[in-house]
């Protein structure tokens, strides 16, 4: 967790609050008890409170949700399909291999130098995005992910020979306000919200495509 904190210790404002999308089914798999631990340790480390951590997966079932209550934790009433607001609060975003239009969407709601540097985000890496699309789909299904790639500092978490499926290609990401004034004004003027209609591979559920969740 302290590889965590040493991006984040320059003049970058600490999140003050934590949103965690995808954690998966821990009652039932290991690699998302893991991930559960590790948020955990985050929030101690960055001193932030559990009641100030939100989180959302559809799979959750009633028994995982009244285990993350009883840790603290808050849980968001609804699937926003990451589309959450900074609000003017720095964030940590915790979203560990989630589908790539969250992370595009969660850069368009909040699409503005003023935001974007107030918010942090653990999950896939971006240059690993970058690497594996062609930059015609890139462009054209996650456009926000391509036009901040310029704006963004990314550090790779340490790799650890226990956890490597767990944590695998996941990185902190954070979004210097120098950083993101340098690019173009033409890039901030387009703030079209992503439909995805093209796009053959979402690895999103859709707000009201939830199935019950089981206990």
């Amino acid at each position: 967790a302290g590889a965590v904190r040493t991006p984040l210790s320059g003049p970058a404002e600490p999140p003050a609050r934590c949103v965690c999308y995808g954690l998966g089914r821990f009652g039932r798999c290991p690699a998302a008890r893991y991930q559960l631990a590790f948020l955990l340790l985050l929030l101690d480390e960055l001193r932030v409170p559990p009641a100030r951590c939100a989180l959302f997966d559809p799979a959750f079932s009633a028994r995982e949700e009244a285990a993350l209550r009883a840790l603290g934790m808050c849980l968001l009433p609804e699937n926003e399909e990451g589309k959450h607001g900074v609000e003017g609060s720095a964030t940590l975003f915790y979203m560990v291999h989630c589908g790539k239009a969250l992370y595009n969407n969660l850069l368009w709601r909040n699409w503005s130098p003023a935001a974007l540097s107030k918010l942090v985000i653990i999950g896939n890496s971006f240059r690993g995005i970058e690497e594996r699309l062609l930059s015609r789909i890139l462009e054209r299904d996650y456009s926000y992910i391509a036009k901040v790639l310029k704006g963004v500092e990314e550090v790779a978490l340490p790799s650890h020979p226990r956890y490597l499926d767990t944590f695998n290609d996941t990185s902190v990401h954070w979004f210097p306000l120098d950083k993101l004034q340098e690019l173009s004004p033409e890039v901030w003027d387009c703030m079209e919200e992503p439909m995805y209609q093209d796009c053959e591979d979402l690895e999103i559920i859709r707000k009201g495509e939830e199935a019950p969740a089981k206990s």
